[in-house]
């Protein structure tokens, strides 16, 4: 199974990468396979490449969506161990 992320980039490194946040989570990705990321950009990453540039307002559906996801499989798991 692939999983694209959307990720919220901070700061963008002279090396090819930028560091970006999901959910408080910081890490660094390449950027190398898009021309111009800025900070305050929303980009879909995989396997540590970002790999397309997102809308901010499509960016944010998105994550609230694996939010809601995230809480469902929460409440799934407290019924299993009741």
């Amino acid at each position: 199974m692939c999983l694209a992320v959307p990720v919220r980039v901070l700061e963008v490194l002279d090396t090819g990468e930028a560091v970006v946040d999901l959910s408080g989570v910081t890490s660094r990705v390449s950027t190398l396979l898009l021309d111009k990321v800025s900070p305050g950009d929303y980009v879909i990453i995989h396997v540590g490449h970002a790999i397309a540039r997102l809308d901010v307002d499509e960016a944010e559906k998105t994550l609230a969506l694996f939010r809601e996801i995230a809480g469902h499989m929460e409440g799934a798991e407290d019924a299993i161990h009741q």
